[in-house]
């Protein structure tokens, strides 16, 4: 709470501002009832003073990080890369405000790349997480499956999907 240059309550905001579910831990010598419901009602999580039991601190970012870990898995459902968002529960995908209807495998190939956004990922990655191992098809399903993908992802709009030549294909939020 008592910093050189601004309170912990500013830093709070500023954090806030940047990720607003990131978890915070008020860690400080002023124990008044009044600090410590200044600190929670402006959005902390937690707040111990000093003197304080590292045992008991480190239970209490243990209990933060669990309660955060399962926040982001229940918000998991929904992919975002750009205006392009892809909801795992319902299947549903969406470029901007216009519904875009796939095909099961459609679907998982889009799941990976937008679980990947910005990485390259080779052929051989894609083949082998969205068709497995066991796949015995033609070796240019990938290339025939991505541009599936382009016409319906990128049809007259700025492009998502892009080919790395000689190293596969990423998916990056259009410019």
């Amino acid at each position: 709470m008592m910093l050189p240059d601004f309170d912990g309550l500013e830093v709070l905001r500023r954090m806030r501002d940047e990720d607003p579910t990131l978890p915070v831990l008020f860690l400080t010598a002023r124990d008044a009832v009044e600090d410590r419901v200044a600190g929670l009602t402006a959005g902390g999580d937690d707040y111990v003073t000093k003197p304080f039991s590292l045992e008991e601190v480190v239970a209490r970012v243990r209990a933060l990080l669990r309660r955060s870990v399962q926040l982001q898995e229940e918000e998991s459902s929904l992919l975002r890369v750009g205006d392009l968002t892809l909801d795992e529960d319902s299947h549903e995908v969406m470029r901007g405000d216009e519904e875009i209807t796939l095909t099961a495998t459609e679907f998982e190939l889009l799941r990976f790349l937008m679980r990947n956004p910005k990485r390259v990922l080779s052929k051989a990655q894609i083949l082998d997480r969205v068709w497995h191992y066991d796949f015995g098809g033609q070796a240019n399903v990938v290339e025939l499956y991505i541009s599936y993908l382009r016409k319906k992802i990128d049809a007259g709009r700025a492009p998502m999907i892009h080919t790395m030549r000689g190293a596969g294909y990423v998916l990056k939020p259009a410019s």
